[in-house]
């Protein structure tokens, strides 16, 4: 008895100290809500925070041919609240807000307290493909109002902005975070993209489809605007690349310490992404070995790579057994079309069960370069946390001892 006490004392203390040296983040808000929230805990002291790159990436989720009425209406700006000081982290939470701009439509259509019943505009048929009707079941609501709020992929701003912070993390250790987007309905980039292309593209302050080929980006933007035409919508692929990135991050000893698994999950996890990708994984499904996995080589003289281990491909996407293997982490999120239509699907009412069209509320029609930005967001903040998880410090100034004197042992390997 004794002894299982003692095991289940241990367990609660790793459980502690494992929450204290951890990333976590939290978004609060709804998408006509006043505001939205981005909460950040367990970033160092000591990390440079630049207001324009955070408004910067805001700015980048926004972008991109084939949105909708709102992006009219936001402007997104970042306003930190807590956790930074004199322009850098000072090691309590970062919270971040971001004002809706659409609030004064929807004041007294949303109100805290009771307010009038008889402006509430209620969603009363949902839509397929959302999450209107499974959460009105869930929640037993009367309509899908409240479940589209916060099931909107406007929560992605503060997705974003935190996902800033941490890339502003990744940066002090020289990793760095992009996406390009490689399809949009049937129109596919056909070639592989080269680091410099999409730390070009990241740069631009025209976005269309995101994609690093004009001509290919022409070809995708023929299918948004079909879609358009036809008052439909359109998925595509977008594909998040992190450049820098050492050996050594992951475990292969715990199912829930890969990194590869944390990675899907946290781009699974954006608003209509379907399926998630790990470098080449779904061509890699019909091939022989041989054309899938990366041969190992070895560099005699020093290239400045962290580690002289090096692959002529990257089939992997970086990852080998959970663990980052020295080469660009590669994962590429599938989205759906969005599933509000101009043109409705057939419904159900829920009020009296006939049927009808699917509600229709302000959409876009291809979002695929915004959520490649959102995914840049979530694979960041994903390998921030394996940072600090493997490198520690409470402060920048700490972790970057640590992280230089892991660098300089495998280097020497």
């Amino acid at each position: 008895m004794s002894d299982n006490c003692e095991l289940r004392t241990l367990h609660c203390e790793l459980f502690f100290y494992n929450q204290k040296h951890m990333i976590r983040f939290f978004t609060a808000g709804e998408s006509h809500g006043e505001v939205l929230i981005a909460l950040v805990s367990g970033l160092p002291a000591g990390v440079p925070v630049d207001l324009d790159s955070i408004n910067r990436e805001l700015w980048r989720r926004q972008q991109g041919y084939g949105r909708g009425g709102r992006m009219k209406i936001e402007t997104d700006k970042a306003h930190i609240v807590s956790g930074v000081r004199h322009g850098k982290t000072i090691g309590s939470p970062v919270a971040i807000e971001l004002a809706n701009r659409d609030w004064k439509n929807w004041e007294e259509k949303l109100p805290v307290e009771t307010g009038d019943a008889a402006k509430h505009q209620a969603v009363n048929s949902p839509r397929p493909g959302h999450a209107d009707l499974a959460g009105a079941l869930k929640y037993n609501f009367p309509d899908a109002r409240y479940v589209l709020e916060r099931a909107s992929a406007r929560e992605t701003t503060a997705r974003v902005a935190a996902g800033a912070l941490a890339k502003l993390l990744l940066r002090t250790l020289g990793i760095e975070v992009l996406s390009h987007v490689i399809r949009v309905g049937r129109a596919e980039l056909e070639r592989a993209a080269e680091w410099e292309e999409i730390a070009a593209l990241a740069g631009k302050d025209e976005v269309v489809l995101g994609c690093v080929d004009a001509e290919a980006e022409a070809r995708m933007k023929e299918e948004v605007e079909e879609a358009a035409r036809t008052g439909d919508t359109v998925g595509g692929i977008f594909e998040v690349v992190a450049h820098g990135v050492p050996a050594g991050l992951g475990s292969h000893v715990n199912w829930d310490e890969k990194l590869d698994g944390l990675l899907a999950a946290a781009v699974m996890s954006i608003q209509a992404v379907k399926a998630v990708e790990i470098g080449r994984g779904v061509v890699a499904a019909e091939r022989f070995g041989s054309a899938v996995h990366d041969p190992i080589r070895y560099a005699a003289e020093d290239t400045g790579r962290p580690t002289r281990f090096t692959r002529p491909t990257n089939n992997a996407g970086g990852l080998e057994g959970g663990v980052s293997n020295g080469e660009d982490i590669v994962v590429r999120g599938y989205l759906k079309p969005i599933s509000t239509l101009r043109k409705p699907l057939e419904s159900v009412r829920f009020d009296t069960r006939e049927a009808t069209s699917a509600s229709y509320e302000r959409s876009d029609i291809c979002v695929a370069p915004a959520a490649g930005v959102v995914g840049e967001a979530m694979v960041a903040l994903t390998l921030a946390a394996a940072v600090v998880q493997k490198f520690g410090g409470d402060s920048v100034v700490e972790m970057k001892r640590n992280f230089r004197g892991y660098i300089e042992q495998i280097r020497s390997y």
